[in-house]
């Protein structure tokens, strides 16, 4: 034991004494003790990160149930020697959709005792071999109430010698003769795949693109250890819900372009008929050629109608959201985006635009609702249109609750055991040091921007927030959507308008900030490391936000191994651009593993014929040296709660502090 001076002893003394209601004898001081050593000693737990999730919710729940490949990997591990594939892939298969597995099993088999007692002796196999990391307190904790005593003896009963064995045999024989089998095998199922990832990284972009960014939402809610950093379409909409109608105007937009409005009508309820209504009555003999949604032609579930209808409401809120925009500049002139000011700069027949670089002819001169005198004035219908929109987004109460998870699970940027996450940027001057930005009058950089950020974002949900920085707040989630120096876009322009209307490709370019040009530079990361205190030999930057062309031989693993870009393209829309349907990065015990994964074909084939996400493993950073829980966060924390206990234990022995008990 330690020494500890009496004036240690007496300035800690405040500490102590709360210490010693929890821990109110000698013994029960060493007990904690010896439990928080062991707990160091364990394997760390494995750690799941993922990015620019775009609403794909079938592909990130496959692999949040299968633990990205990683519980198949187990089950062979188990099984492989005496086990056929076929019975692998349906035992996996079984694993990550318990449910709807059994209904077709059942479906097809009159008499189930047999599977039953072959599955339940499996399953827990398979569970014990992904608890065998964790303490008996935290795999308790994972377990349903209703069978935690039986699961806890099947895992924890080795079935050694005939008694043993026919103890064992005999609970599983009596859970199918109970009628239980169904309910418990879901049960342990359930287990397996919430103790297979410990915790859950998602860096940035749950929303736009893909049709149930809702149901991903959901399924976090019922996660136990997840993080989320912010990304700027999350930004969009957590600006919709604070109530910035020019994050509202592009949260449609986007989803129209994109032909997603399973988000918008059935995840939260936004009523788009007056939207609808709207496009009809000012665009109905318009084709609105420009603004058909980017749908894939073998994936859509529209009809030509709807498709055109689309297209109407697409061009209805797209010039609302330029108008809306022109406003928010002309608020904010110390944003310095006057340039992005561009219904002004079109003739009065809308037959060209005139630009920095030249004047181009637009694609489309059909605009009724804009005065060439003041463009930028909402007609009287628009203003009512956009306002019943603002109060569809500020009443929902489930877009609420989500959007309240990335507030209490979410920031800006997080640390995590050597690994600092960042959806997109931290912005840089063009030698590689860090560009000041000035936020509502203070200028901050590295770090302090980031945690300012963060802090005014906050803001526009305090309702305890005096008035001024509430309204800059909302008005600045539309700045970190589209503003140069937002950590989130950063980069000299976002170029809709062009796009829309001007054939010329050269105009729609947007250039990109230093960071992107720098971040492949080993010292540049270590720089930014260094800045936002992140320490260890083996510490890494990791990023989302700009897709990894895979298919074009870009890596992930840049920087001599110390940036990672897990962009891999989730979303359907950008397959084509990536050559691949995502990447997972898993942290476990050993060191990193890269996962790739292959387009998910559907749940339904998942369940009916067990097909998997096809994952490649990459191999990134193995150690010989197996990591343990001392060696992370967690353990730097547990490390100073024993050492507060030893001075606790020294003062207890020594007279200094009496036991309670």
């Amino acid at each position: 034991m330690k020494h500890y001076s009496p004036s240690r002893i007496e300035s800690d003394r405040r500490v102590l004494e709360l210490l010693s209601q929890s821990f109110g004898s000698i013994s029960a001081a060493s007990t904690e003790i010896i439990n928080l050593e062991a707990i160091l000693n364990l394997p760390k737990g494995t750690e799941h990160f993922v990015a620019d999730l775009h609403g794909e919710d079938e592909a990130f729940g496959h692999i949040i149930r299968n633990a990205s490949g990683n519980i198949k990997r187990k089950v062979r591990e188990i099984f492989g020697s005496t086990v056929g594939e076929s019975e692998i892939t349906q035992l996996c298969s079984l694993i990550y959709y318990p449910e709807r597995k059994l209904e077709l099993i059942r479906a097809e088999n009159e008499s189930l005792d047999n599977f039953y007692n072959i599955t339940l002796h499996r399953l827990v196999k398979v569970l014990q071999s992904v608890s065998s990391k964790y303490t008996r307190s935290k795999v308790r904790k994972a377990l349903p109430k209703e069978f935690a005593y039986i699961i806890e003896e099947l895992l924890h009963e080795s079935p050694s010698g005939e008694s043993k064995q026919a103890y064992y045999s005999r609970i599983v024989e009596t859970i199918i003769s109970c009628g239980q089998a169904n309910e418990f095998i879901i049960a342990i199922c359930n287990v397996i795949q919430r103790l297979s990832i410990d915790r859950l990284h998602i860096l940035g972009d749950v929303y736009d693109r893909g049709p149930g960014a809702h149901v991903i939402l959901d399924t976090l809610g019922g996660y136990r250890q997840f993080d989320i950093t912010w990304g700027n379409h999350d930004i969009l909409w957590m600006g919709a819900y604070a109530g910035n109608n020019c994050n509202i105007a592009n949260v449609l937009r986007i989803a129209l372009r994109y032909g997603d409005m399973l988000t918008l009508e059935e995840g939260y309820g936004i009523n788009l008929l007056p939207l609808a209504t709207f496009a009809m009555d000012v665009y109905g003999n318009d084709p609105c050629t420009v603004f058909y949604p980017k749908i894939e032609v073998d994936t859509t579930v529209y009809s030509d109608s709807t498709i055109a209808l689309m297209a109407k409401m697409h061009k209805a809120i797209s010039v609302i959201q330029f108008k809306l925009e022109g406003a928010m500049i002309d608020r904010h002139p110390e944003w310095h985006m006057e340039h992005r000011k561009l219904l002004d700069k079109m003739s009065a027949d809308f037959s060209e635009v005139r630009l920095a670089m030249g004047t181009y002819p637009m694609l489309d001169s059909s605009f009724p609702t804009i005065d060439p005198a003041d463009p930028y004035r909402l007609t009287p219908e628009e203003e009512n249109l956009i306002n019943r929109l603002h109060r569809s987004f500020v009443i929902c109460d489930k877009l609420r609750r989500h959007i309240s998870l990335f507030f209490e699970h979410g920031c800006m940027y997080a640390v995590s055991n050597g690994n600092l996450m960042f959806h997109a940027s931290v912005p840089l001057n063009e030698d590689g040091s860090f560009r000041e930005v000035e936020v509502m009058g203070k200028k901050a950089k590295g770090k302090e921007l980031l945690h300012n950020i963060g802090m005014l974002l906050r803001a526009a949900i305090d309702r305890d927030c005096p008035a001024d920085i509430h309204d800059y707040a909302v008005d600045y989630y539309w700045y970190l959507w589209c503003g140069p120096d937002s950590p989130l876009f950063d980069k000299a322009a976002m170029t809709t308008f062009e796009r829309y209307f001007i054939a010329d490709k050269e105009t729609h370019h947007e250039q990109k900030g230093h960071y992107y040009e720098l971040r492949d530079r080993e010292d540049i990361c270590d720089r930014i490391l260094d800045e936002f205190g992140v320490t260890g030999e083996h510490r890494h930057v990791i990023n989302g936000h700009v897709p990894v062309k895979v298919g074009k031989g870009e890596k992930p693993v840049r920087a001599n191994g110390k940036l990672m870009v897990i962009d891999g393209g989730f979303a359907k829309s950008y397959h084509r651009t990536t050559g691949i349907a995502g990447f997972t990065l898993v942290f476990h015990s050993r060191g990193f593993v890269l996962v790739q994964h292959e387009p998910f074909s559907s749940t339904e084939e998942a369940i009916r014929k067990g097909t998997d996400i096809v994952s490649t493993n990459v191999l990134i950073e193995l150690s010989q040296n197996r990591m343990r829980v001392r060696d992370t966060d967690k353990g730097a924390e547990l490390q100073a709660q024993i050492d507060e206990l030893d001075e606790l234990l020294y003062a207890y022995r020594h007279g200094l502090i009496k036991p309670h008990r």
